[in-house]
């Protein structure tokens, strides 16, 4: 299962950070407000300026074509973009409609305008374009931030499913303390720039 790693990377106030998550691992970082989580993910995703490295099962970023590295190393950004008018023009091929299910979306919402979605519906259709890609390593800033309780669970149990059947590596930036306890196998705070790893059965601040 490919692992994602990142040597001496650097964006801005954030790092230097070295990390390795391995194929099928979860591990969250959570950090106050400000502290660049978002900057983190952006530049392990090649979408901001960055010094240092990220490679995934030994295929470095700066070896391939940006397209290729993000959709290997996918980020499912807190606000989602959308460019045409219906939720299909954003999906290529069959959709997998089990998955559109589990996450309490019915399957008409596929030729809903994007008008009518609430924040929360972009949020579920964005994770749910993002897996059709299959990509190797999920990079998620917040995934549920707008979900309820029970939409959040659902939206865990696809991404932990997800997780173990394609041995994928996430990285899952999240603030909730109780969420990151359920998913995570090790869990980072970020602060002044550094990555701290925190032990395991001790809460989350």
């Amino acid at each position: 299962m490919p692992s994602l790693r990142l040597q001496q990377l650097c964006a801005r106030h954030v790092g230097p950070i070295e990390l390795a998550i391995d194929g099928g691992e979860c591990v969250c970082v959570h950090g106050a407000s400000g502290s660049g989580k978002t900057l983190l993910l952006r530049a392990i995703a090649d979408l901001d300026a960055h010094a240092g490295e990220a490679s995934l099962d030994g295929r470095r970023c700066s070896q391939l074509r940006a397209p290729d590295w993000r959709r290997s190393v996918a980020l499912v950004a807190a606000e989602s973009h959308w460019w045409g008018e219906r939720v299909g023009e954003h999906f290529e091929g069959d959709i997998n409609a089990r998955w559109l299910r589990q996450l309490g979306l019915p399957d008409a919402a596929i030729d809903w305008q994007l008008s009518r979605c609430s924040t929360g519906e972009r949020q579920r259709l964005a994770l749910l374009r993002t897996l059709m890609q299959n990509p190797a390593a999920l990079l998620l800033d917040e995934p549920t931030g707008n979900l309820d309780q029970e939409t959040t669970y659902r939206v865990e149990e696809l991404l932990a499913e997800y997780r173990r059947q394609r041995g994928a590596a996430v990285l899952w930036v999240s603030h909730d303390s109780g969420q990151i306890e359920r998913v995570a196998q090790r869990c980072f705070i970020l602060r002044d720039g550094r990555l701290a790893e925190e032990e395991r059965g001790l809460p989350c601040r």
